[in-house]
């Protein structure tokens, strides 16, 4: 008892737990506390993975869908479902409300217009995006595999340039400076010659196989529109959370011949197939934790089952039940502490290795991207942490229930 009393900031259950986890000799419980341990290891590397991996699936995904079309377009409010836009004049006063407002990034004019893309050997539907000078290249920039975007500076030369995806590029086997006839099906049927500019990969095939980017001013002319006539408005948000609430925003100030879609319901399966990553998520969550529970259940119940005779004699000399379960919940803490390390160098290792190198690579048709992409939160991280320890120390305390039942004169005779 000297030595306890050395300790006074120590309690006897704190005390003893820590003599029996790291000063004892015995063997016979090691291979199973042992297995806990990468049971919890493995659970909660496994865990930071699965969050890791669905964040920055859902992250680049939504990043590539909002690049090239936005968080919100408005368009005039009328039956037309076709890539053909109704013309409206464009509004400055509605303009500068949107850009004076901190909810929204920018706001841009833009138009679409059909059209088939022919070459000596190939043909090809496509739907052409109209863009202005005032465009924000940012995104196109990123994901440009092969020349440049659009040059602005010559009004007549830009509605010569056009930016086509890989995708069509390879499909129609062209590169950059290639030129070709595009016909837009209209009465009368009109072509125009254009050369590429630029070669862009989205990564997103129902974007990338349907679009190509040219000059706002030459579907205006194709069209026979004023030259203050667009197709409608891209807008972006500063927050993607708030984008209910700045599409809410836009119905109260908009005209009401306006009219404005969420990228979410432009492209409603590939959202709701994020949807569904996140209950993916959470079945793979509840699964390791009950791995780690089952593993930690079994390995205190072997660790009071080897103790029986220390508990008798604890018993004997006066501890109550509740003390020497804390000795034993005190044990399984110090265990799972070690699990949660391993585990964070475990899953946090593999995810920078992942997010350094892309060393795990996917099918880009499929999963709308080359490689497993990662996305790393703190808060995902102290919460898995912190939800793990809570959830298996609450549940152990059934198992070290069992204290209770040992009689100290039969677990003195135990021993």
């Amino acid at each position: 008892m000297r030595k306890y009393k050395n300790h006074p900031a120590l309690s006897f259950a704190s005390f003893i737990s820590a003599r029996i986890s790291f000063q004892s000799n015995r063997t016979f419980s090691k291979l199973i506390v042992r297995i806990a341990i990468v049971g919890i290891m493995l659970g909660l590397g496994v865990m930071i993975l699965s969050v890791a991996v669905i964040r920055g699936f859902k992250q680049e995904i939504r990043q590539k869908l909002r690049g090239f079309a936005g968080d919100i377009q408005i368009q005039k409010f009328d039956n037309n479902n076709s890539y053909q836009n109704s013309p409206f004049t464009n509004d400055n006063a509605f303009i500068k409300k949107i850009q004076s407002n901190p909810l929204f990034s920018y706001i841009m004019p833009i138009a679409t217009k059909p059209g088939i893309i022919k070459t000596k050997s190939e043909i090809e539907g496509v739907v052409m995006k109209g863009v202005d000078k005032s465009y924000d290249w940012t995104f196109f920039k990123n994901i440009m595999v092969a020349g440049k975007v659009i040059d602005f500076k010559d009004t007549v030369e830009s509605q010569k340039q056009i930016m086509i995806s890989s995708f069509t590029a390879s499909r129609l086997k062209l590169k950059v400076g290639d030129k070709f006839i595009m016909y837009f099906v209209q009465e009368p049927l009109k072509k125009r010659p254009f050369y590429i500019s630029g070669i862009f990969d989205v990564g997103v095939e129902d974007i990338d196989k349907t679009f190509v980017v040219g000059d706002l001013a030459l579907i205006r002319k194709l069209n026979n529109w004023n030259p203050d006539e667009i197709g409608g408005y891209e807008l972006r948000v500063s927050d993607f959370d708030q984008l209910e609430g700045a599409n809410d925003f836009l119905s109260d100030k908009m005209p009401l011949k306006l009219k404005s879609y969420m990228v979410s319901e432009s492209y409603p399966a590939i959202f709701e197939w994020l949807k569904l990553l996140d209950v993916n998520a959470q079945v793979m969550l509840i699964l390791m934790l009950i791995v780690a529970i089952i593993n930690m259940i079994s390995a205190l119940l072997i660790i009071i089952l080897e103790r029986t005779s220390m508990i008798g004699i604890f018993k004997a000399m006066g501890a109550g039940n509740w003390t020497i379960q804390k000795i034993f919940l005190y044990n399984a803490s110090y265990l799972i502490g070690i699990g949660l390390l391993l585990g964070n160098i475990f899953g946090l290792g593999i995810s920078l290795f992942q997010y350094k190198t892309h060393f795990f690579t996917l099918d880009e048709a499929s999963y709308y991207m080359k490689f497993v992409p990662i996305q790393i939160r703190w808060m995902d991280m102290i919460l898995l942490n912190a939800g793990t320890l809570t959830i298996c120390l609450l549940v152990l305390i059934v198992p070290s229930m069992l204290v209770a039942k040992i009689s100290p004169v039969k677990a003195i005779r135990f021993k």
